[in-house]
Formats: structure tokens, C-alpha cells, sequence
């Protein structure tokens, strides 16, 4: 994989948006790149895919514009903005440009272009075009550096997926519990909300630090395995109470896992309530038989991810309930 960084100057339009920036980042990948453009395309799976990403929601689509809120991980701080994008099947190409974007960012926009290179690999290049209020060279030099970062991360994770792609089938896992619960909504809502209290409550919880900001909380948890053995997990968190959700996107995971995401979903109704763990995963293979032993299999690791995983979001879940039940009988 080779990965090249141009920055470049360039006259704004409006004089009070400030001078233009620009950034390209261009990466070979080895799979088709009709796949590799399907990856881009498919935004609401990037926090599996994308180290930097935490949550993609689609507000709104038509097939080919789109509006996407996102959150993402960028110089050291968890930011929030409102996306449009353009999607063209034909050319491989999606363009962008945040509607709110956070901040230093005046503006920022750019595209996705990915170009065949035989039928087993492609190019991508990722475009960034931003300014900045007043065009204040410390808020320049921020967006350029989480700019790079963010592009070489993403670049470096779909080559490395392009790499697996005809087995990515078999590495990534997905699955979910649900647990029903004779009680409203809200207190399982607000329990699996309240994670600064897990530690008192959760027996397979034995540390947990968290930093809250708004809707978003930042959470390094150790946890315990059914084999006794203690993972220390760091997760990005941001709570949806409108919709009853609570995503996360784990930021360091156990060694057998490459990537981890999930969603807790509350949803009441005339009956209770049902509460839902999902969990998505991309087991990291090279570590299978070190951390299972030497006839370990991707078939076992499965298995003993996804029971451990399992097991303990639904211990979780059947806290929720006996709290919630506890306050309404």
C-alpha cells in the first residue's frame, strides 16, 4: 500500500470564507473496485470499517443524495457534524461537504474517487477542500494534522480489508439479544444510560472510568470472562434517547477483535418494553491461537466471541429489567 499526502493552497471563492486547503490522499487497494466502492457508499457501515468513526446515522436518501449525521474521533476529541453526499455509481465517485461542520471548520467538502486498476485492484483517493474563520494558522495546522490522521487511518483500513476481501464473510460477526421487560421504557433506558453506576451493578464490570459531554461518553471498562480472564475495553458512546438508542463504537478492543460496534435499543410498548443488545465485530484472525490455543479455529473464535459478547451484554440486559421491574411492582 503506498499513501501519499499533498497539501495545497488555493483562492476561496467569498473573501469572508477564508483561503481554501486542500489535502490528497491516494491509496492502492488490492480488490475490485466495484467492492471497494460499495465500502464507501455504504456510510452507516463505516464505524465497523473506519477506525476514526463512532456513528453514522442516515437522516435522509434518495439513492444517490444523501444526508448523514456523523460522529467521529479527531485530534483526540470526539466530533459531531451533518453531511451531504452525492453518490455516482457510474464514475465510483462520492462527494461531500458537511453542512454543520464542527469545530475550527468554517467549510469543508471533498470526494471519494476510486479508479480501476485491472480486475482485482483499484486506486482510491480521498479529497478534503476546508477553510477556517479568519484562516488562523493554529486552526489550520489542527484540521490538516486530524485530516491526515483520519484519511490515512480509513485509507490503511480499507487496504487492509481489500487484502481479506474475498473472506471478509467469515471475519465479520454479527448478532443480537433481547430481553422483554414488564415495565415503560424509560428506567431500562435510563439505566443502560447511567454507565458511571455499572461498576456498582454489573458483576462482570470490576473498573470503569467515563467522561461525559452532552450525548457522548468516552469509557475505558474492564470486564470479566466466564474463564475469569479481565479485558480492558475503550469505548465512544452517544446516546439517542429520541430514538430509544445508545450506539458505541469500542476504540480498543480484546485481541481477538479488529473492530467492535453496537447499539443498545429500548422500544416500549402496550406490553412493556423490549431492550436489545447488537453487537458487530471483526475478528482479528492472527491472534486466534495465541489467545485460544493451538487448535483453535475462525470457527471457534466465532463461537467464543460471540458467547462471551453475548453473555455479557445479557447479563446486562437482565439488570436493566430487574431494576426497571423493581420500580413499577
Amino acid at each position: 500500500m503506498t499513501t501519499t499526502t499533498a497539501p495545497v493552497t488555493a483562492a476561496a471563492g467569498p473573501a469572508a470564507a477564508g483561503r481554501v486547503h486542500r489535502t490528497v490522499h491516494t491509496t492502492d487497494v488490492d480488490a475490485p473496485a466495484g467492492a471497494v466502492y460499495g465500502l464507501i457508499a455504504d456510510a452507516t457501515g463505516w464505524p465497523l470499517f473506519f477506525g476514526p468513526n463512532v456513528h453514522v446515522e442516515r437522516l435522509a436518501s434518495d439513492g444517490t443524495d444523501e444526508h448523514l449525521a456523523m460522529w467521529a474521533t479527531a485530534g483526540g476529541r470526539v466530533s459531531h457534524w451533518t453531511s451531504h453526499r452525492r453518490l455516482d455509481a457510474a464514475a465510483r465517485r462520492v462527494a461531500f461537504r458537511q453542512e454543520v461542520p464542527a469545530p475550527p471548520l468554517a467549510a469543508m467538502s471533498g470526494a471519494w474517487v476510486v479508479e480501476p486498476r485491472g480486475a482485482e485492484r483499484a486506486r482510491l483517493t480521498l479529497l478534503h477542500d476546508f477553510s477556517v474563520p479568519g484562516d488562523r494558522a493554529e486552526d489550520v495546522a489542527w484540521v490538516e494534522r486530524a485530516t491526515d490522521t483520519n484519511s490515512r487511518a480509513e485509507l490503511a483500513n480499507i487496504a487492509r480489508l481489500g487484502e481479506r476481501w474475498a473472506r471478509l464473510d467469515e471475519l465479520v460477526l454479527s448478532f443480537e439479544d433481547s430481553v422483554h421487560v414488564a415495565a415503560p421504557a424509560e428506567p431500562v433506558y435510563g439505566f443502560l444510560q447511567r454507565v458511571a453506576d455499572w461498576q456498582r451493578l454489573l458483576p462482570h464490570v470490576s473498573r470503569l472510568e467515563v467522561d461525559e459531554d452532552g450525548p457522548v461518553q468516552v469509557m475505558t471498562m474492564d470486564t470479566l470472562t466466564a474463564d475469569g480472564a479481565s479485558h480492558t475495553t475503550e469505548s465512544v458512546r452517544v446516546c439517542l434517547p429520541e430514538s430509544g438508542r445508545i450506539v458505541y463504537k469500542q476504540t480498543r478492543t480484546p485481541a481477538l477483535m479488529e473492530a467492535h460496534t453496537g447499539c443498545w435499543t429500548v422500544t416500549g410498548d402496550a406490553h412493556g418494553t423490549t431492550v436489545t443488545s447488537r453487537h458487530s465485530v471483526i475478528l482479528r484472525e492472527e491472534n486466534i491461537t495465541a489467545v485460544l490455543g493451538e487448535e483453535a479455529t475462525l470457527s471457534s473464535a466465532r463461537t467464543y466471541v460471540r458467547e462471551a459478547l453475548g453473555r455479557n451484554s445479557t447479563a446486562t440486559l437482565n439488570h436493566a429489567k430487574r431494576y426497571a421491574q423493581s420500580l413499577t411492582h
